[in-house]
C-alpha cells in the first residue's frame, strides 16, 4: 500500500473531527474526540511512512491533549463543577 495516500483520509477525518467537536450537541462533541484520535492515528501512520518525526510527535501530543480534554469534559467532571459552584 502506498502510505502517501493516507494523508488525504487523515485530512478529511481531521476536518470532520473539528466539525464534530464544535457542535452544540453533546453526543457529536463526544464523537469528535474519538474521531480526532482516529485522525491522530492516520497522521502517525502517514508520518512513519515518510519519516516525518516532528509530525508523529505532534500527533502523539495532540492525542494526549485530546484524551485530557475528553476526561475533563466527562459527565463526572460537570457534576463536580456544579458542586464547586454551590
Amino acid at each position: 500500500m502506498d502510505l502517501s495516500l493516507i494523508q488525504w483520509p487523515a485530512m478529511v477525518v481531521t476536518v470532520l473531527a473539528s466539525w464534530l467537536v464544535s457542535s452544540k450537541i453533546k453526543r457529536r462533541r463526544a464523537a469528535g474526540f474519538w474521531v480526532f484520535l482516529l485522525s491522530n492515528a492516520l497522521w502517525v501512520a502517514w508520518g512513519v511512512g515518510v519519516h516525518a518525526y516532528a509530525l508523529i510527535t505532534l500527533q502523539v501530543l495532540l492525542a494526549a491533549t485530546n484524551i485530557r480534554g475528553a476526561v475533563k469534559a466527562g459527565p463526572e467532571s460537570s457534576a463536580s463543577r456544579l458542586e464547586e459552584a454551590s
